[in-house]
């Protein structure tokens, strides 16, 4: 069955993908319907705002990513920077842009994966807007979330003998993409074959439905630790500690041997005959949380399940640097994602 959106027209159309929304968050007073979500937040809280734009083509292939995982995802993404400031995310706004080739059960099913990740991390819909679009699909999300003024944590804070830490693994949902572009090409033209995914299912999740790490927020919380400096992994490692770095006005040494890497990801790497390490550097895409703390917090981190330490932060004149296994160190450098650099 396919309902084209033109019948619906645009109120109806967001009457149909919102129906049943009930806020959850005391800070929403009033949520979809109205001109303006309404919004009251206690007095010492920090507000946290964030947004992020979604372009089919650049950010997302629908040949192979479903409507409802893209849905999550957009979700998540965004959830995941409210995570990296200490912050809770509270609230969401939806836009999308939409051609022709796009029925209402196809955005039923996209805002079905929106309303999933919305439920697991207990945020509420408030609002957004449709339009058309000439160029495929565009997705838009705004979130809003809440922090304690005392707990915000920057980009900006690192100090010299901080130790830096990361969650999770590194390098799957790279690798992950680089399995479904080679399944694209292999099976380009094929209509009724699908390939074989099997043991490869954690890359793939990492890839199309990624978590943002409020289990980490929770956990620093119940241990007392606010981190230095601290923001999630979206563009890979090498490119995100280079922020921090750049921002702290410090350097830093991360030793290879310690970066956290799934054996999915190694055997991929292989198979893909590519250097594990520049994988895990520069994939992206991983969303898991880069912090550092005081060297006072070394033995309550160590202990920390899902966080292994990588490093430890210096003085800006000694720049920054990965010391691989043998010793030697190698200047960092940002290869990660960049979505505004032009293809040679």
């Amino acid at each position: 069955m396919r309902t084209e959106i033109a019948t619906l027209g645009e109120f109806g159309l967001i009457d149909r993908l919102t129906e049943g929304i009930k806020p959850e968050n005391e800070s929403t007073r009033y949520g979809v319907g109205d001109d303006a979500a309404v919004l009251s937040y206690p007095s010492e809280k920090q507000i946290l705002v964030t947004t992020d734009l979604l372009m089919e083509g650049v950010h997302f292939d629908l040949t192979y990513v479903p409507l409802k995982h893209l849905g999550y995802k957009s979700a998540v993404v965004n959830f995941s920077d409210i995570y990296a400031m200490n912050g809770t995310p509270r609230q969401i706004t939806v836009s999308l842009a939409l051609s022709k080739r796009f029925s209402v059960e196809d955005m039923e099913e996209l805002y079905s994966g929106i309303r999933l990740a919305c439920q697991q991390y207990h945020v509420d819909i408030i609002g957004g807007d449709t339009s058309s679009s000439l160029t495929g699909l565009a997705i838009s999300i705004t979130c809003i979330g809440d922090a304690d003024k005392d707990k915000v944590v920057y980009r900006n804070g690192a100090k010299e003998t901080d130790l830096i830490c990361v969650s999770g693994d590194l390098g799957a949902a790279y690798m992950g993409l680089q399995l479904l572009e080679r399944e694209k090409t292999v099976l380009k033209g094929e209509k009724d074959i699908q390939p074989d995914f099997t043991g490869k299912e954690y890359l793939l999740e990492r890839q199309l439905k990624p978590e943002a790490r409020k289990d980490i927020i929770e956990k620093l919380a119940a241990a007392n630790i606010v981190p230095t400096s601290m923001m999630d992994i979206s563009d890979g490692l090498s490119s995100e500690l280079m922020h921090i770095c750049k921002q702290s006005n410090a350097g830093c040494r991360v030793y290879e041997e310690h970066i956290p890497i799934d054996y999915q990801t190694a055997v991929m790497a292989e198979e893909f005959n590519m250097n594990l390490t520049t994988c895990a550097m520069n994939g992206g895409e991983d969303y898991e949380l880069l912090f550092t703390v005081p060297i006072a917090d070394h033995e309550k981190v160590s202990q920390m399940e899902g966080i292994r330490l990588i490093g430890h932060i210096t003085k800006p004149e000694l720049g920054c640097a990965l010391i691989t296994r043998d010793g030697q160190e190698f200047e960092l450098k940002a290869q990660g994602w960049n979505p505004l650099k032009e293809d040679k």
